[in-house]
């Protein structure tokens, strides 16, 4: 006989990401619907470790789906990471009544989810897991697409578009840093939308005289004079590459670090419509008694995983988008 889901937890964990709410959304709109209590778990791991929860139906999570960041507040929780932690994350999911857990977060956030399931498996408590991607990142390995990335790609495309004016206008070099700590996604996206003279990510290793000081080169020979430079964070520090581009070149670069505004803003709707078949999904897994699974996409369908295997897949970068770059910043007259 199946076991009847009758309350879940939702939570979100790690950086927030553009489409989290609708992802809450969803996931409490489903559950509701479907007769299942939802409780929502405030600022990650840490809301079952201090019970900080508050009950949710349908009323919660009204006009929350075009709202950047995330209502339920997110953090990091290095106690969770103790089995003492876990502990006491078990004792009130016991204390709630919790069948269940939808996590939306990155691969951090996903082994806590498995780390918590398994101990409670240990204790003799059943409590299924389900996770939802959302990073602006888009590094997680088993799924093709990552709530918060087109938004992100959106904002960092506004914002270096406004820089281009200015750049044009005094005829300068721009370097521009994006998120990416390990992953290029982002600046590689970014870097093919708006037209940049070169990217840096971590997964292309950099030659400095080739990569950067040689296209600059090429681009003034083809008339132009001014250059933008998109590089990820992972790949080094916009700072220095704007120090290294003064003293190779005589230019005088201007350095914006975008930061964290790549995190915030209203959501675009393919991050709201990408969350709420996430948060759908998610719901329904548990209901199913399809726990430990991670929610994803794989060929623009919403699909669940075992987690374990999930979190074991590694993502190979397409360089082909690199070779893309490549083929069009080649500038013969001028242009971007």
């Amino acid at each position: 006989m199946e076991r009847q889901v009758k309350r879940i937890g939702v939570l979100t964990s790690g950086g927030d990401a553009p489409g989290m709410n609708a992802a809450v959304r969803a996931v409490v709109r489903t559950a509701v619907g479907s007769g299942v209590d939802c409780i929502g778990i405030r600022r990650g791991w840490n809301g079952l470790i201090n019970s900080d929860f508050v009950h949710m139906d349908t009323s919660s999570v009204s006009h929350i789906i075009d709202k950047g960041g995330t209502m339920l507040y997110t953090a990091r929780s290095e106690e969770f990471r103790e089995e003492s932690g876990r502990t006491k994350a078990l004792a009130t999911c016991k204390l709630l009544g919790l069948d269940g857990i939808v996590a939306i977060g990155g691969d951090g956030t996903f082994r806590g989810a498995l780390a918590l399931s398994r101990q409670a498996a240990a204790a003799g408590h059943s409590l299924q897991v389900v996770g939802i991607p959302a990073t602006i990142d888009n590094d997680i390995g088993c799924s093709h697409y990552t709530i918060g990335f087109d938004t992100a790609c959106n904002t960092a495309i506004e914002c270096i578009d406004k820089l281009r004016d200015t750049m044009q206008s005094h005829e300068r070099c721009s370097v521009v840093e994006v998120m990416g700590r390990h992953a290029g996604y982002l600046a590689l996206y970014v870097g093919i939308a708006v037209g940049a003279t070169a990217v840096l990510i971590p997964e292309h290793e950099i030659d400095f005289d080739r990569d950067i000081v040689e296209k600059i080169r090429r681009a003034r020979l083809a008339g132009t004079t001014h250059y933008m430079i998109v590089v990820a964070e992972g790949a080094g520090s916009a700072l220095e590459i704007g120090k290294r581009i003064r003293e190779e070149t005589g230019l005088d670069p201007r350095v914006t670090v975008l930061g964290h505004i790549q995190r915030g803003g209203t959501p675009s709707a393919r991050d709201r419509e990408t969350a709420s078949r996430m948060g759908y999904e998610a719901v329904m897994s548990l209901m199913e008694n399809r726990g430990n699974r991670v929610v994803a996409t794989r060929d623009g369908r919403i699909v669940d995983l075992d987690m374990e295997q999930a979190l074991a897949t590694t993502k190979t970068f397409e360089m082909d988008r690199y070779q893309v770059l490549e083929a069009l910043s080649v500038s013969r007259d001028g242009g971007i």
